[in-house]
């Protein structure tokens, strides 16, 4: 009696682990799914709008009723990008750039300022 119930129950647990498991597959897959959809409707997106620049660009002067007002909108976003580039502060660089010990790795002979060697590891030393 004990022995059937030990039975039933690793049976039992074996049928949960394996539908657990097949969930558990089923999400991966469809996750992958979902990022190759939308990895295709970036790539979609982004194919749009360079029709939309090209279009924009080459008829600039013939553009339908349909879509000039819309032509309209973007020109004038370029315009006020233009004018806010204009206007962003200029950064004057320093008179003197401070300059950083350059060592030679004692191990690989790679130069660097860091403490550590960017190839190997090592400590640079002083």
């Amino acid at each position: 009696m004990a022995l059937e119930f030990l039975n039933d129950l690793g049976e039992k647990a074996q049928a949960v682990a394996s539908v657990a498991a097949d969930k558990a597959k089923d999400a991966v897959e469809l996750a992958k799914i979902n990022m190759a959809i939308a990895g295709e409707q970036r790539e979609m997106d982004k194919n749009y709008r360079t029709i939309g620049e090209w279009y924009v660009s080459e008829y600039s002067g013939e553009v339908p009723a349909a879509v000039k007002d819309l032509v309209d909108t973007v020109l004038a976003s370029k315009a006020k990008i233009a004018e806010l580039e204009a206007s962003k502060p200029v950064r004057e660089e320093p008179a003197e750039k401070v300059q950083t010990a350059e060592k030679t790795c004692p191990i690989c002979g790679a130069v660097s300022d860091s403490k550590f060697c960017p190839h190997c590891g090592a400590p640079m030393g002083e």
